[in-house]
């Protein structure tokens, strides 16, 4: 089980370090030139050109990405081009931020699936699993921008129950940090929920018709009783994979959610430095971005064995 871990640890390395080579070398395409906007509009070539070396920005490509994978070796990862802030220092400042966005988000995804989906086999094809379903289909084809707009049209202009924009710490007091999260965790999870529901769904009806579930029934035990405790469990194991996969697809809406609600997270900062051509920013984010994926990719393998107790028992993962 350990070795197999590692392997693929090993390839989730190897996936990261493509992410990077790619964004690198498509950073390197990106039209302008980064030298010359620092360097103002009225610099001259010299100028220009001294900037360029200052930044490295004229040697080889593959060399500057060598450098760049050695200078993050070492626990540097740069310098931002634009503002002069350290790149790391930006990226933890405003992580804490889209981590408690992302985890409301799909806190309140799955206290809408989990539920749905056990009324959804308990009583497939009953008027509330159709009424589920349309529900289903009416969220996951609305795009997030407008199931923002939407919902900042409803609970901010007309009801005032939550702010429109901003963020309040957690340290400025939890409430107050929560209603300022409240919209972009609903925007996000109104749409992430509908995957969820329909996985743990089919899962769920398929376990309800194994023969140990009609040993439990024979035996007298309660319909709540037979669903959380014995049907529940072994039907999440293909919610986890998808909850590791969807993390990819989330950042993709952090993103949106972030600019529309003006929050000062990895997702604007992300938009921002590619604007600004803020190439040392960019990598960086993109860094970030991809080891959280893999990392939840692990975390999903990791749970599998506390879920499943035949995969801890056969050691494969």
């Amino acid at each position: 089980m350990f070795n197999s871990m590692l392997k693929k640890l090993a390839r989730l390395l190897v996936v990261v370090l493509a992410v990077t080579a790619i964004t690198f070398a498509m950073i390197g395409l990106l039209p302008g030139n980064v030298a010359y906007e620092i360097a103002g509009q009225g610099s001259t070539m010299e100028g220009i050109e001294a900037v360029e070396k200052e930044l490295g920005l004229d040697r080889p490509l593959i060399l500057r990405y060598v450098d760049w994978l050695e200078d993050v070796a070492c626990g540097n990862m740069g310098t931002s081009f634009c503002t002069g802030e350290p790149v790391f220092e930006a990226i933890v400042a405003r992580l804490p931020m889209t981590l408690e966005l992302m985890a409301i988000s799909q806190f309140i995804a799955l206290c809408l699936a989990v539920p749905l989906s056990v009324l959804g086999a308990l009583k497939p094809g009953a008027f509330a699993d159709h009424m589920v379903n349309a529900a289903a289909f009416a969220m996951i084809s609305v795009p997030a921008f407008v199931m923002g707009l939407v919902l900042i049209y409803i609970f901010s202009i007309q009801l005032s129950f939550f702010p429109a924009t901003g963020f309040v710490p957690l340290s400025q007091g939890i409430l107050d940090n929560l209603r300022s999260l409240t919209l972009p965790a609903l925007c996000i999870a109104l749409v992430e929920w509908v995957p969820f529901m329909r996985v743990l769904k089919a899962d769920m009806i398929n376990t309800l018709g194994e023969n140990y579930i009609l040993t439990a029934r024979a035996k007298g035990l309660s319909t709540t009783h037979i669903l959380f405790r014995h049907a529940l469990k072994p039907s999440s194991l293909t919610l986890i994979t998808v909850l590791g996969i969807h993390i990819g697809h989330l950042i993709g809406g952090v993103v949106i959610v972030e600019m529309i609600f003006a929050l000062p997270g990895i997702g604007r900062l992300f938009i921002g430095s590619i604007f600004s051509r803020d190439f040392a920013m960019v990598q960086g984010c993109v860094l970030f971005i991809t080891m959280g994926y893999v990392g939840m990719n692990l975390l999903a393998d990791g749970l599998y064995l506390i879920v499943d107790p035949r995969i801890r028992i056969s050691g494969r993962t």
